[in-house]
């Protein structure tokens, strides 16, 4: 475990401290951007054939056409997953139903700004979205939880999953996964390679019909298929890289608590980041000892994950007190907060960064990942600096609205002929014009 004093590093030193691992740039490499563009490429050209294609090249799985399940597929896998799970699944999309219900805004408004000016909106859902849910490293249901239930929430009329199969599976897809589709309703689950399955989706294939918008984590490759298929019109999300999580703490939190809360999200992959911040000098070697105890009791494979989440991408930061703790917790900006203080309310007065913020340590990363509701597919790489995790409003577009009165125009219609001719847009001028002869 890394630990390093805050005041003791200069700029450049503090700026290495934030960067995020190369591997969270690794859709941008030139090699990788050229191969999944030429993927790409093949699917819109080809359609069904290339989906196969790559699906055969890196799955290892050989069919005739894009594995597309309908409800009855769906429904007949499902039924084969542990009742305990399928009750726990119901458990984690009830949770997020409440809380996107609770986002969603009225489907119209309108105000009246001056006499005769009225403005408002109408809010309706995009018409389709693809939801990606990886399976390279295990199943995750809990992703499709994330992502699916926002958009059910939305009224997307059409969803549509893409999944890998699962690895060694011979071609089969995730159950826990289309346990969640079944509950969400979501009748189509394509199984497919996955930077061609988001070509597929995004650009359309003979038997694949385009969406709108595709949204989910996936591995570079993945990413760098989104974007690329935003570069040709399907919007995606914001690029989900390497999980990411920050703790602060001071002396009243539970060392043991923060050992296990520390390791929680470390244990994703070698990729991840892990950091404790803390003005309490005190915790370190005692946290240090706890550490070290639930890394030997964690897999070789997991410990030694989470063990570099916390040496080479995150580690201890000690700072001058909960005030700067605040500021760097900003700077880094991570996908997971947690404030393990003695009064979380007035610290995160402070906290303006994050993709989601737990106050006290009865507040787990784990519950949040699963069951209490919020948002668990959030901004990695610092954009939780500008953007959010992924609810309802992801699949929500606004049309705006104005109605005038005749007076109401006249009283706007100076200002906008002299902003028309000082742009040089002369028929804006003439518009303007034509409704005092009219």
């Amino acid at each position: 475990m890394r630990v390093v004093n805050y005041s003791d590093l200069d700029a450049a030193a503090r700026r290495q401290l934030i960067e995020r691992p190369d591997t969270s740039r690794a859709m941008f490499d030139p090699e990788l951007r050229s191969q999944i563009e030429q993927l790409v490429d093949s699917v819109e050209a080809r359609g069904d054939a290339a989906v196969a294609d790559a699906l055969a090249k890196y799955d290892g799985v050989t069919l005739n056409g894009p594995a597309l399940l309908g409800p009855e597929q769906i429904s007949k896998a499902a039924a084969t997953v542990a009742p305990e799970v399928r009750s726990a699944i119901k458990v984690a999309v009830r949770s997020s139903l409440e809380f996107n219900w609770a986002l969603m805004p009225e489907p119209t408004w309108r105000r009246e700004l001056q006499p005769g000016l009225e403005v408002g909106e109408k809010i309706t859902a995009i018409e389709s979205a693809g939801l990606f849910v990886p399976s390279g490293k295990g199943s995750f249901p809990s992703v499709l939880v994330q992502i699916g239930t926002p958009a059910s929430v939305a009224g997307v009329e059409r969803l549509v999953v893409i999944v890998p199969p699962l690895p060694g599976g011979g071609g089969q897809v995730d159950p826990a996964v289309l346990a969640v589709a079944e509950e969400l309703g979501i009748e189509q689950v394509l199984c497919a390679n996955g930077p061609a399955g988001v070509a597929a989706l995004a650009l359309g294939t003979e038997t694949i019909e385009q969406v709108v918008k595709i949204v989910g984590p996936g591995s570079p490759p993945v990413a760098a298929a989104m974007l690329e298929c935003q570069r040709r019109g399907c919007v995606t999300q914001m690029v989900l890289g390497p999980t990411e999580s920050a703790i602060i703490a001071d002396g009243s939190a539970d060392l043991d608590l923060l050992a296990a809360d520390l390791l929680n999200e470390a244990e994703h992959g070698p990729d991840s980041s892990a950091f404790l911040i803390t003005p309490t000098v005190e915790l370190v070697e005692a946290l240090r000892e706890r550490i070290e105890v639930r890394l030997a009791q964690l897999p070789q494979q997991r410990a030694e994950w989470a063990r570099i989440a916390i040496t080479n991408n995150g580690g201890v930061v000690i700072v001058k007190d909960l005030s700067e703790a605040a500021e760097l917790l900003n700077k880094i900006a991570p996908e997971h907060a947690q404030l393990a203080v003695a009064d979380p309310e007035a610290l995160l007065e402070q906290v303006s960064n994050a993709g989601e913020v737990l106050l006290g340590q009865s507040s787990s990363f784990s519950l949040a990942n699963y069951t209490i509701g919020v948002p668990a597919s959030l901004p990695t790489g610092r954009f939780a600096r500008v953007s959010s995790g992924i609810t309802a409003e992801t699949f929500l577009k606004r049309t705006s609205i104005a109605k005038l009165s005749a007076e109401a125009n006249e009283s706007l219609t100076d200002a906008a002929l002299a902003l028309a001719e000082h742009e040089d847009f002369p028929a804006h001028a003439a518009a303007l014009r034509a409704r005092r002869t009219s």
